[in-house]
């Protein structure tokens, strides 16, 4: 049920002929019907729920020939004294239409016999409960997308990523973890209120397929100056407490630079790879620089970095023009370019998890980034290797040893394993009797990614 400035229709063309004082505020509407008499019925009397949910049934959207009902607006009717309150789920509709489907509605239910009050209450359907898995972990992946300073459209960018990789067939969520300026509700146009499921966790809201979580769904008008103990315990919980819908990946947009929630993210978060946001400017650059060392230096893959607002195409005569002078300095940066996305109104406009709701700049960046997380977590095993992931400690050296003693000499001798086997050195050298001098000298140690090491030698 959309459309522009959309007319919705009572069934009954007259209402009653009489006026009705109404007063309406933000959340919906009420309808106040006096003392006065409808229809024959004195008002005050019983209201009978039924009555109320014919009238309703009368609404319909003269386009889509469908009633409120069947279109799955009415949530809940409940009736008190002659007091009606009716909740919809209008958030798919632009505001003038959710106006012209509450006044209707209001006007339907008001004309029942024994309504004093008319109440339509605007909520958000309430998500599924059953099912969920409780914690940022429970994602198969976790993209963060970080920046060194503020104002160079990082979350627009982890916004539009969340959009693209869904609208490619992912169930993606996304994270606002700038816990204080939480943007992503404004620039999805979604607000609350939170569910939570049956243990209190907390549900992330549904954004056309889209789960979003974000302090600023909790808390959408107070100032948010919280000290560095609050947001950590805030941002902890909602990592640890959140109820997904078993996602593919979740989208976290960190706060810009590199203080306490940043740091409390790569402590608590299984991150499987960085996206990094700047605008081609030496300084931005350079702090950016800074910020990468710090996620490398905490063993989070660096996927790359989006150069942002770098140019702008004019629409008088179609030409790019830099928006910064000099050379370009992203190159120094050493990390791959994921995306160049000039300041374009196409990304100022509210994304949506579609592949038409979603910009080819945000298509492309998805495409970047699935490749770099597959070429960064993607493990080629050589043949025969001996793979020691998730081996029991008391049986690797058993595992060695049988794979070392079956090389042929001269032969390539390979073991995968999930922590560094630097101390395979020696222990090559111990089981080779003396003779594992050219092993101990060839004997290398590759770290293929944060959780996967892989150690070569040539056997004697």
């Amino acid at each position: 049920m959309t459309g522009n400035d959309r007319q919705f229709d009572d069934d009954e063309d007259e209402q009653g002929g009489e006026s009705r004082d109404s007063d309406a505020d933000d959340r919906g509407g009420d309808v106040a019907a006096g003392a006065d008499t409808r229809n024959g019925d004195v008002a005050g009397g019983a209201v009978d729920t039924d009555d109320v949910e014919s009238a309703l049934r009368q609404v319909r959207d003269p386009e889509a020939d469908v009633t409120v009902f069947e279109a799955g607006l009415i949530q809940d009717i409940r009736v008190h004294e002659g007091h009606v309150t009716v909740e919809a789920d209008l958030s798919e509709f632009p505001p003038s239409e959710a106006e012209a489907v509450t006044t209707t509605m209001m006007r339907a239910v008001s004309d029942v016999s024994g309504v004093e009050r008319a109440h339509v209450e605007h909520v958000q359907s309430r998500p599924e409960v059953e099912g969920r898995d409780v914690g940022i972990g429970s994602a198969d992946r976790v993209v963060a997308v970080a920046s060194a300073k503020g104002g160079v459209g990082k979350s627009t960018i982890a916004t539009s990523l969340a959009c693209a990789l869904a609208a490619d067939g992912d169930d993606v969520g996304l994270f606002d973890a700038d816990i204080h300026g939480p943007n992503v509700p404004e620039l999805l146009s979604v607000n609350g209120p939170i569910h939570s499921d049956e243990d209190g966790n907390p549900i992330p809201v549904d954004a056309d397929g889209l789960e979003v979580m974000s302090v600023g769904l909790m808390s959408s008008s107070a100032p948010l100056a919280w000290r560095g103990a609050m947001a950590h315990d805030a941002l902890t919980e909602l990592f640890e407490e959140t109820a997904w819908d078993d996602p593919d990946t979740v989208v976290l947009d960190l706060p810009p630079g590199t203080g306490d929630v940043a740091l409390t993210t790569l402590q608590e978060v299984p991150v499987d790879g960085v996206v990094f946001v700047t605008t081609p400017f030496h300084a931005a650059v350079s702090d950016t620089h800074r910020s990468i060392q710090l996620f490398e230096e905490n063993d989070v893959p660096v996927l790359g970095v989006v150069a942002n607002m770098g140019e702008f195409v004019c629409e008088e005569c179609g030409h790019p023009h830099d928006l910064f002078e000099g050379s370009d300095p992203i190159g120094s940066l050493g990390v791959p370019v994921l995306a160049e996305i000039p300041f374009s109104p196409e990304m100022q406009e509210t994304p949506r998890p579609t592949p038409a709701g979603t910009t080819r700049y945000a298509r492309e960046l998805a495409a970047a980034t699935r490749d770099r997380l597959d070429e960064i977590w993607e493990v080629d095993v050589p043949e025969g290797a001996v793979d020691l992931r998730g081996v029991p400690p008391e049986e690797r050296r058993a595992r060695v040893t049988d794979a070392f003693e079956s090389v042929a000499s001269g032969e390539r001798f390979y073991v995968v394993s999930d922590r560094d086997p630097t101390p395979l050195r020696e222990y090559l050298l111990e089981i080779g009797d003396g003779d594992a001098e050219e092993t101990v000298e060839s004997f290398e140690v590759k770290r293929q990614n944060p959780v996967t090491w892989l150690a070569r030698a040539t056997a004697p």
